[in-house]
């Protein structure tokens, strides 16, 4: 059953609209992200679901209430959701304790007692609630913004690019923190973020935005394999697109021969189209049919992101084992094992 419903909404600044006819669901004890890149109306969303900003068209519901629409918006502090913000906004001149427990004033002091202790060991954080903010890490803060918004036991958070202030290892590894902890207390989650490795790491869903509205809302697998738009494909993930003609609805003429797609393809017989090849799509093999010369090549540990240039000198990206050192001009061979091939019809950029 969805606890927050988005329908059909749309808001702006001034003359501007920023979300154009937005809508999608989050359904109880699930963690969604709306991704894209900056300006495409992500964050105005999420305050609009916050009550921050007004909608001029569509509603939102939390838990089948209406708390906006273009005649009324229900305060935010009413609305039962909790909110995580970038700069984690801490209190200074508190303690981590006092800064966890300040939405906790009208509890009794034994129940704040109680819960700002859950908190803080839950959010790894034992043994700090009488230090400052200041005497944190950059990482430990940002725990603390967790747990503050925590605390009251929202039904929903809101989480708007919380790990963007943090160097990228310790943003991976607090991401799945948080989402262990969101789904260990049962609470839906929304976060909005441009980093995909992020989103994919937490969510459930992710919802791909672009000029104010979700082009695919979809599980991270999905988004990846199957994109349903072209600036989809082209914003998740990396790959490269090569040159086809459609010959049956899931068969391709292409300069690797004949490819076969995953599902059928809307482009009549005879149409050209350009086709989606992943790095993960071309596999290294000795007796691999496919020859090609490294063009560049990009260290990522485990694996080696090579650029091979086919005969053609069209460029595919490829995944090696990272034992597979080859050098710039060397000659390797790859087959193609894709299970997912997706196509667009030719010249259609996002």
């Amino acid at each position: 059953m969805p606890l927050l419903k988005v329908e059909q909404i749309s808001a702006g600044y001034g003359d501007e609209t920023v979300v154009n006819d937005l809508s999608f669901h989050v359904n109880r004890g699930e963690i969604v992200s709306l991704l894209g890149p900056s300006g495409c109306g992500k964050t105005t969303a999420l305050r609009a679901i916050a009550g921050f900003e007004p909608i001029s068209s569509g509603q939102i519901l939390i838990a089948k209430r209406i708390v906006s629409s273009p005649e009324m918006t229900v305060p935010p502090e009413k609305r039962s959701i909790g909110m995580v913000f970038q700069d984690y906004a801490l209190f200074p001149h508190l303690t981590i304790a006092d800064n966890i427990a300040f939405g906790l004033r009208k509890k009794p002091a034994v129940d704040r007692r109680v819960q700002v202790e859950h908190l803080l060991d839950a959010t790894g954080l034992q043994g700090m609630g009488q230090r400052y903010p200041h005497e944190l890490s950059g990482g430990q803060q940002q725990r603390v913004a967790l747990a503050r918004a925590l605390a009251p036991r929202p039904t929903l958070l809101l989480m708007d690019e919380p790990f963007s202030n943090l160097d990228v290892e310790l943003r991976e590894r607090l991401s799945m923190e948080v989402r262990d902890i969101l789904k260990s207390e049962g609470i839906s989650g929304i976060l909005v973020t441009h980093d995909q490795h992020e989103a994919f790491a937490m969510s459930d869903k992710v919802g791909v935005m672009r000029d104010g509205t979700i082009l695919q809302w979809d599980t991270p697998f999905n988004l990846y394999h199957e994109p349903n738009h072209r600036f989809v494909a082209d914003f998740i993930g990396q790959g490269r697109f090569i040159a086809g003609t459609v010959k049956t609805p899931e068969t391709f003429d292409t300069e690797l021969g004949e490819l076969r797609g995953n599902r059928s393809c809307t482009e009549h017989i005879g149409n050209q189209v350009e086709v989606l090849i992943r790095p993960d799509d071309l596999v290294p093999d000795n007796n691999g049919d496919i020859e090609a010369v490294v063009k560049d090549k990009a260290f990522k540990g485990a694996e080696i992101l090579y650029t091979l240039e086919l005969p053609t000198g069209t460029r595919l990206l490829s995944l090696f084992p990272s034992h597979n050192d080859h050098h710039m001009g060397d000659t390797v061979r790859v087959r193609l094992n894709a299970e997912h091939l997706i196509c667009f019809p030719a010249g259609n950029r996002p």
